[in-house]
This record gives C-alpha cells, sequence and structure tokens, in this order.
C-alpha cells in the first residue's frame, strides 16, 4: 500500500485521517509564513500558495530520503469581511480575534497541495466553508479562552470542541473546518494519481 505523508504538526489534520482510518505519517515543515503574507494579500491566493510551499519543502527532505510517498500539505486561515485572520499568538490576540466573529460569519479557507516524491505533478486546491457564530458577552469569549483551545487554531477556536456550543450554523466542508477538505484530497488522489483512498478497506 502506498505510503502517505501529511506535512503538518496539527493534531486536528491527523485526527481527520484517523477518523477516517486512513495511515499516514508525519513531516513537520517549517516555512517562513510571515513571507508569503508580505506578497499574497489574497485568503485564497495566499491560503494555496502555503500549502505548496509546505509540499514542496517535505518533497525536498523526502528525495533526500530516497522515498517515494505521497504527500499532503496544508493551510488553515479565516478571512472575514477582506481580512486575513491567521492563529493568534497570545490570549489577548485571541479575544481580539473572537470579538470580531462573533454575531458574524466569516469565511474558513483551507489550500492542499498533493504530490509525490519524484513526480512533477503539484495539484493544488482549496475549500471555502461558512460559519456563523452566536453573540456572546466579554464574559463568556473570556471563559472560552480558558480552554486554550484557541492556540495553534485559525481564527482562534476549534470546532469540534467548546466551540460547538457557540457556532450556529456550519455551511460547506465539516473536515475543512477541522483542518482538511478530505473529500478534495479524495477526488485529487483519484482524478491525478489514479489511487483510490478507499483501498485502506481492502
Amino acid at each position: 500500500m502506498e505510503t502517505i505523508i501529511l506535512a503538518s504538526k496539527s493534531i486536528d489534520r491527523q485526527k481527520i485521517f484517523q477518523e477516517a482510518r486512513i495511515p499516514i505519517e508525519i513531516l513537520a515543515t517549517d516555512v517562513d509564513e510571515d513571507e508569503f503574507k508580505k506578497k499574497f494579500s489574497d485568503a485564497i491566493v495566499l491560503a494555496k500558495e502555503l500549502a505548496k510551499a509546505k509540499a514542496l519543502y517535505a518533497k525536498d527532505l523526502l528525495i533526500k530520503s530516497n522515498r517515494d510517498v505521497f504527500i499532503i500539505a496544508a493551510d488553515t486561515l479565516v478571512e472575514f469581511k477582506g481580512e486575513i485572520i491567521g492563529k493568534a499568538d497570545n490570549e489577548q490576540q485571541a479575544f481580539n480575534i473572537l470579538k470580531k466573529l462573533i454575531g458574524n460569519t466569516h469565511h474558513l479557507i483551507t489550500g492542499i497541495a498533493v504530490t509525490k516524491t519524484y513526480s512533477s505533478e503539484l495539484i493544488s486546491d482549496y475549500e471555502s466553508t461558512h460559519v456563523k457564530f452566536f453573540n456572546l458577552t466579554d464574559n463568556e469569549i473570556k471563559n472560552y479562552l480558558k480552554s486554550n483551545e484557541w492556540q495553534g487554531r485559525a481564527g482562534a477556536y476549534a470546532i469540534t470542541e467548546r466551540a460547538s456550543l457557540f457556532i450556529e450554523y456550519i455551511k460547506g466542508s465539516f473536515s475543512n473546518v477541522i483542518g482538511l477538505p478530505l473529500h478534495k484530497i479524495f477526488l485529487i488522489f483519484k482524478k491525478h494519481f489514479k489511487f483510490n483512498l478507499l483501498n485502506y478497506f481492502h
């Protein structure tokens, strides 16, 4: 069976594959995201470019180790009224982000990139999901932040945990909000690499 490398440190993305019972290996990447943010102001373009950079970084490492494997990379960010919102550096930033999103609809965008170690083909795509929050008081936001779920999460929340209490609705891919549009990954593997992820269930 083909080996799949997930070029991501995200625990949420790892869980998506675990729950789908698709075996993966983890390879952390080191990409300077700030440099990309200076170059790209469009949220979709930025997410896709970051995902591609992470996939190529992983590919360089795997070529050195002579491993021919599939590589999946992704980057998730939040777009709200034209503003790109990433991860909070501290609790005050997390509060400011949530204060802005509360009571409103935002777009959660994930850029994805799929390739193989010795393939010249790199497939890039994205998914955008609409998320609407209920109104919360400042104290409710602060109480939520005590959970520390905001750490390392775009938009400063984790939909599968306590944040599910104040999400009014989700329009679009649920797995995308967690961190990876798995249906897009399935289609890319099937169409471009002639590999069906359902084979893992044989």
